[in-house]
């Protein structure tokens, strides 16, 4: 462990080979003494001496054969595997807009007519148009941005140009820093 350093880590490894019960026993009671001493604005709190004791097996990679004042740590749950998360499987339509958006489109759908889902579709619509720009780096027409809507709802949404009014998006331009060596120098005169 990191915290406690190279010089602990070597008394950890001596009192492995120790072959006296006793003697490896005073010499795991010393090395928690040092460690204690290393931090001791914790000594205060509830269970340190515990977890000293995890911290000297797991330094000895559980092979320290000593009689513990603690029960250990199971070396099996010190570092679990995380569950496999479940990828979602299923092919998205348009990559460009991902899959939130189908998730998005599909919740419109289901939501009863009003301004509630107006305002959503009017949302998902400029998203979808910013995400478009940015994939195609091109503008382009509402038209499309509503046909997209209409097939990914099979149908079911059908917004008008006038209703939308989405407005002109432009991929953002990204920019160069010059350094002042390739620039002309203004203002200079020369002799």
């Amino acid at each position: 462990m990191p915290e406690y350093g190279r010089a602990v880590q070597k008394m950890v490894d001596h009192a492995i080979t120790i072959e006296d019960r006793t003697e490896r026993q005073r010499c795991a009671n010393t090395i928690i003494a040092v460690m204690g001493n290393m931090f001791p604005q914790l000594r205060d709190v509830a269970e340190f001496k515990h977890k000293l004791w995890d911290h000297l097996a797991v330094m000895a990679d559980f092979k320290l054969d000593i009689d513990y004042p603690y029960e250990l740590v199971d070396p099996t749950t010190l570092h679990p595997t995380p569950e496999r998360l479940g990828y979602p499987k299923g092919a998205i339509r348009y990559r460009h807009y991902g899959r939130c958006i189908e998730e998005m489109i599909k919740k419109a759908c289901s939501m009863p007519e009003g301004e509630e889902r107006d305002e959503l579709l009017r949302l998902i619509a400029a998203q979808m148009k910013k995400e478009y720009v940015l994939w195609n780096k091109e503008s382009v027409e509402d038209a499309k941005i509503i046909e997209d809507i209409r097939e990914y709802s099979n149908g079911q949404i059908c917004l008008s140009e006038e209703k939308l009014n989405l407005g002109i998006y432009r991929a953002p331009q990204q920019q160069f820093k010059q350094n002042g060596k390739n620039q002309k120098k203004k203002n200079k005169k020369k002799f």
